[in-house]
């Protein structure tokens, strides 16, 4: 079974909490998965994308909460899919390491009315991409807007 952390205890050493609390500071969402270390090693032969996740994320986190601004993947009034980022000025899509750290989130339920750069504050399952090929390293699903 995952983990459920709250976001006050990760602030302790590596400590999981049992149950669900609301975070006071939902910036700390963020340093979380900025805290994920990516090394891309490149041979002749070979091509790996090394991650090493903090002890809190690298089974998951069943409720993880996290506040940012939205950037849809497609185009239209009901929006399941999107990029989620901490600041409008991170380009995700940009090909620039600078970006910034960023989410894609899958919601539970469509968003209705929300448009590119709208703030959201969201519910759901923090998973861990283990895939040695990607940079990506960590995907939400079964999200909900709080």
């Amino acid at each position: 079974m995952k983990n459920t952390v709250s976001l006050a205890a990760l602030a302790a050493p590596l400590t999981l909490a049992a149950g669900s609390v609301w975070a006071d500071d939902l910036a700390a969402s963020w340093d979380l998965l900025a805290a994920i270390s990516v090394e891309e090693i490149v041979t002749d032969t070979t091509y790996e994308v090394r991650k090493i996740f903090p002890a809190a994320v690298e089974n998951g986190i069943d409720q993880f909460d996290i506040t940012g601004f939205i950037v849809p993947l497609t185009d239209g009034p009901d929006i399941t899919d999107f990029i989620l980022v901490s600041d409008m000025g991170f380009c995700p899509f940009c090909g620039s390491p600078e970006h910034g750290t960023s989410l894609q989130v899958t919601m539970a339920d469509p968003l209705t009315g929300f448009e590119e750069g709208s703030r959201i504050t969201l519910r759901g399952a923090l998973q861990a991409v283990t895939d040695p090929e990607t940079w990506q390293t960590t995907v939400m699903t079964n999200a909900r807007a709080l």
